[in-house]
């Protein structure tokens, strides 16, 4: 079975940044990065993918990737 996986967790740990500065620096909502960072989000939003990889130096094929189990 396969499955789509958010890996914001290891990117904010590998950078050293915290949810709260992702959310400042993207104009979001804390939960909501917060809800990304636990893996909790069914629909994407393309445009806080966007503005996180543009913060983050990283293309969304780094957040986001299929796993296979």
């Amino acid at each position: 079975m396969a499955e789509i996986r958010l890996f914001l967790d290891k990117i904010l740990e590998e950078k050293k940044i915290s949810r709260y500065a992702l959310a400042k620096a993207t104009g979001t909502q804390y939960q909501i990065v917060d809800n990304y960072y636990k893996n909790r989000v069914e629909r994407y939003d393309k445009d806080l993918i966007l503005r996180m990889c543009l913060y983050l130096n990283c293309e969304p094929g780094d957040l986001i990737k299929i796993v296979k189990e």
